[in-house]
C-alpha cells in the first residue's frame, strides 16, 4: 500500500502516531521505535503495510519504505511541501472514506514540484481542490458587502472573494483569477501574484 504522510506525532518517546492519505482512505496508524526502522518524516511518500494488534484498537505500521523524489534534498522545495501537505490534515481529520482524488493529486503534484516554481503546483493544485468540493467561487460576490466585485479581488481563507476595501487585504486582478480558475494553471501569473495568492493558500484548505 502507498500513502503520503500528513500528520506525525510523537507519542511514548520515539513512538509515533502517524496519519497517512492512501489511495482510497485516511489511515492513522501506530508506529514502534526500532533502531532499523527508516527515517519517516511529514510530506514522505511511503510504501507501507499495516498490522492489527490483539489488545489495540489502532493498527501499527509496518515494512515502510520511503519512495523518494529528485527534489527531497532541496531544502527550500520540501519546506514548501511540508507547508502545502501540512494543510490537508485538519481539512479532511474526520474523513474516512476520501476515494482516490487527494492521493492523485498530491502524487501528481509532488511528480512535477521539482519542474517549476512549487508555489505555483500547490495553487493550482488547490483550484483542483475547491472545484472538486464544489467550493470555488467563480461569482466574485464581495463576502462582506455581497455586492459584485468588478475589478480588484482580495481572497480570504478558502479564496473567498472579497472587496480590498472590504477585507483590507492584498488584491489580484479579478481578470487574472478568471484565467487562473479557467485554466487551472498558473504560467502567466507574476510571481507577485503567486505569492499572495500562496499566502492566502496557506491559511487552510
Amino acid at each position: 500500500m502507498q500513502g503520503f504522510i500528513i500528520k506525525v506525532n510523537r507519542f511514548k518517546d520515539e513512538d509515533l502516531i502517524v496519519t497517512i492519505i492512501t489511495q482510497q482512505n485516511l489511515q492513522t496508524l501506530y508506529r514502534f521505535y526500532g533502531a532499523r526502522h527508516g527515517v519517516i518524516n511529514l510530506g514522505f511518500k511511503i510504501d507501507f503495510e499495516t498490522q492489527m494488534g490483539l489488545n489495540t484498537t489502532i493498527a501499527r505500521l509496518r515494512d515502510v519504505i520511503h519512495l523518494a523524489y529528485p527534489w527531497i534534498m532541496d531544502r527550500v522545495r520540501l519546506s514548501i511541501w511540508q507547508q502545502f501537505v501540512a494543510l490537508f490534515y485538519p481539512h479532511l481529520k474526520d474523513s474516512q472514506e476520501i476515494g482516490s482524488f487527494y492521493f492523485e493529486l498530491l502524487d501528481s503534484a509532488a511528480s512535477s514540484w521539482h519542474q517549476q516554481n512549487p508555489k505555483r503546483i500547490a495553487i493550482e493544485s488547490y483550484i483542483k481542490i475547491l472545484k472538486h468540493e464544489g467550493r470555488l467561487h467563480e461569482d466574485f460576490i464581495c463576502l462582506y458587502c455581497e455586492k459584485k466585485i468588478e475589478n480588484e479581488v482580495s481572497l480570504l481563507r478558502a479564496f473567498l472573494p472579497s472587496h480590498p476595501t472590504c477585507s483590507h487585504r492584498l488584491s489580484i486582478s479579478s481578470r487574472t483569477l478568471r484565467k487562473l480558475y479557467d485554466d487551472e494553471s498558473t504560467l502567466f501569473m507574476s510571481d507577485i501574484d503567486v505569492d499572495t495568492l500562496w499566502h492566502v493558500l496557506i491559511e487552510g484548505l
